[in-house]
């Protein structure tokens, strides 16, 4: 359909240019438009789970549609950060920046608290249904409050209005009307989400409070010079958030989120902290998995060191079970795998906890990776040491890609997550 679109506009660019334009300027999203089509997809390690929950719904919409969505969306987005309006602390789905921002965000902020001597407590918040419990006149509202163009504020109020979804199952075909939520598979979801969820980076923080958001996920980092001290502000920061909460229709699952005291003195005291969320108390951790990276209450990331090794070693050694069964792989397929499946998992977030490397014990781990993956590639003796392996491979050590990674991270930056497009999301004024 998509090909079908993009003929179209090459016959007749001027009957197109002249839809969009007249929709953007009136204010005005077609019905036609509004109609999704809903596909459950069961979730990952879920399927043998007998609730609804286990479905992750993607809505799928017109074509035409989705294009005016990515015209709204893409002048909404280059309004706002054209005028500053948005927290720079929101890390998902914007420009330059990316998961390891949020994280280096979230490092940087602790350790500037060990260098004054502080303890810091994280506090990571889950949110129920997420994008879609966003609800609309709170994004409307926030849009308002912004100073969103006329028109575009118009075509955001349309596009929320008279929407529908269809699910089909078997034989049965239901269909709903929408209020609410950002749904996954449209081009605004993510942009939207943002906008709604500013307001919540801009509450009046403590001076050494803050909070740092991909997307939805939510980290909120205090720091004190005691542990009582950080306890009463942690509670005064999340009461913030709860009233935000209520005022904005979200609801924060107490079960699934998680405290840490994050600290590295020797001294004796008391490291057990209550920190309590829609009244109920929030289970203190050692170690919180945020961004796909574990951070444990030192800040010594020796537990993600050791959750990746057993991951990537698990995976090797199902390709090894499975390559058995194909009478073996080639060297050049097996080189492929490492470099495309192993080696990602190992160097991700590596700008992060680069300076674990430092320490022998994390290196040993890596190398004993990288030494299992050379052995069935090269297919040699066992004993064969990693460094002979590596010049048989033509595969650098894994602790010098891991200092390579992590100093072409700091250099380049993010990737832009909001670009894209076709031609028309270019042509077609304000």
């Amino acid at each position: 359909m998509g090909e079908i679109y993009k003929r179209v506009y090459k016959l007749f660019p001027l009957f197109m240019y002249t839809i969009y334009s007249v929709c953007l300027q009136a204010g005005c999203f077609p019905k036609r438009w509004k109609k999704a089509k809903i596909i459950p997809v069961v979730k990952q390690g879920k399927e043998k789970v007998q609730d609804a929950s286990k479905c992750r719904l993607i809505s799928l919409t017109n074509v035409g549609g989705k294009v005016l969505e990515k015209l709204l969306i893409n002048r909404i987005v280059r309004h706002l950060y054209s005028k500053n309006l948005m927290n720079p602390n929101q890390y998902g789905f914007t420009p330059k920046k990316s998961t390891t921002d949020a994280t280096l965000a979230v490092k940087e902020y602790t350790e500037e608290g060990f260098r004054r001597g502080h303890i810091t407590i994280l506090i990571s918040l889950d949110v129920q249904e997420a994008f879609d419990a966003a609800w609309w006149p709170s994004i409307l509202h926030t849009l308002k409050i912004l100073d969103c163009l006329k028109n575009l504020y118009n075509l955001t109020r349309s596009y929320f209005s008279d929407r529908t979804a269809t699910l089909h199952t078997y034989s049965i075909q239901v269909e709903r009307d929408i209020t609410k939520g950002c749904p996954r598979g449209l081009c605004c979801g993510p942009g939207f989400w943002n906008i709604k969820y500013n307001s919540l980076l801009n509450l009046h923080y403590g001076k050494r409070t803050k909070a740092i958001a991909f997307a939805d996920d939510l980290l909120i980092a205090v720091r004190a010079e005691n542990i009582q001290e950080a306890e009463n502000s942690a509670n005064i920061e999340i009461n913030k958030i709860t009233n935000w909460a209520k005022k904005n229709k979200i609801t924060f699952n107490e079960q699934k989120s998680k405290v840490m005291l994050v600290t590295r003195r020797k001294r004796r005291e008391i490291t057990e902290v209550n920190i309590y969320l829609n009244s109920k108390p929030l289970q203190q951790v050692k170690n919180i998995r945020y961004l796909g990276i574990t951070i444990d209450n030192k800040l010594s990331f020796r537990e993600h060191i050791i959750s990746t090794t057993n991951k990537c070693t698990t995976l090797i050694h199902t390709l090894a079970k499975s390559a058995k069964l194909n009478w073996g792989l080639k060297q050049e397929a097996l080189n492929t795998i490492y470099k495309g499946a192993i080696l990602p998992i190992m160097l991700y977030g590596a700008p992060v906890w680069v300076r674990a490397m430092e320490k022998n014990c994390n290196r040993t781990l890596y190398s004993r990776v990288q030494w299992l993956m050379n052995i069935k590639i090269v297919k040699v003796y066992r004993t064969t040491s990693n460094d002979a392996l590596c010049i048989l491979t033509g595969n650098a050590p894994v602790e010098l890609k891991t200092e390579e990674a992590a100093n072409i991270r700091g250099v380049t930056g993010g990737t832009d997550q909001t670009s894209g497009g076709c031609s028309l999301c270019y042509t077609i004024p304000i």
